[in-house]
């Protein structure tokens, strides 16, 4: 595995917590990495739901008239940062003009009420996952974290990202790095 330095691009990669991880935010976590920089690093949990809050309940919150055509959608832990505010990953087939944020090949972010009335009303994009809060890095501090052995570095698919069961999606991640979670170590160590 190769250690990135600070002008390694990691926008749109995933990172893969390891089993030791310390802190319990982000135990198990796999997190998609929406923008790094020399600046810092800004991304998303894909597998912690919050468990008492619904889709519904954020549009109400909002005013959004009530519809019944995302009911079931999930809403995400996104990280420990201003998590009062909302962020959608979701499939390019959706833009808004306000703030979309294009990531990589396959993913899009936008963190305006638009896409959530969109959704609400059946016409936002087709792969979605609704977080409040957000993973955010300081400058060289997620270098760091990796440097230490505290997370592995994957491509982002799809498939994982939107279809797999949140109980399956890190060890998914680690299978799409040949990886059997069996067998990975609790401990780094140094050649």
């Amino acid at each position: 595995m190769s250690i990135p330095n600070p002008s390694t691009e990691l926008t749109g990669k995933c990172l893969i917590a390891m089993p030791d991880m310390p802190d319990p935010r982000f135990q198990g976590s796999v997190i998609f990495l929406c923008a790094h920089s020399p600046e810092g690093s800004m991304g998303l949990i894909l597998n912690k739901r919050i468990q008492d809050v619904q889709f519904a309940d954020l549009t109400a919150q909002l005013s959004i008239p009530e519809s019944d055509l995302a009911q079931d959608q999930s809403v995400y832990f996104g990280g420990p940062v201003e998590h009062g505010r909302g962020f959608v990953l979701h499939s390019r087939d959706y833009f808004s003009e306000l703030s979309t944020l294009q990531v990589g090949e396959d993913f899009a972010m936008t963190a305006t009420i638009d896409i959530l009335e969109d959704i609400n009303a059946g016409t936002g994009p087709e792969k979605t996952l609704v977080a409040l809060g957000y993973a955010g890095w300081g400058p060289g501090q997620l270098e760091t974290e990796i440097a230490q052995n505290g997370w592995l570095i994957v491509g982002a698919e799809p498939e994982i990202v939107f279809d797999t069961a949140d109980a399956k999606k890190w060890a998914a991640a680690l299978a799409a790095l040949g990886i059997d979670p069996a067998i990975l170590s609790f401990s780094g160590g140094r050649a």
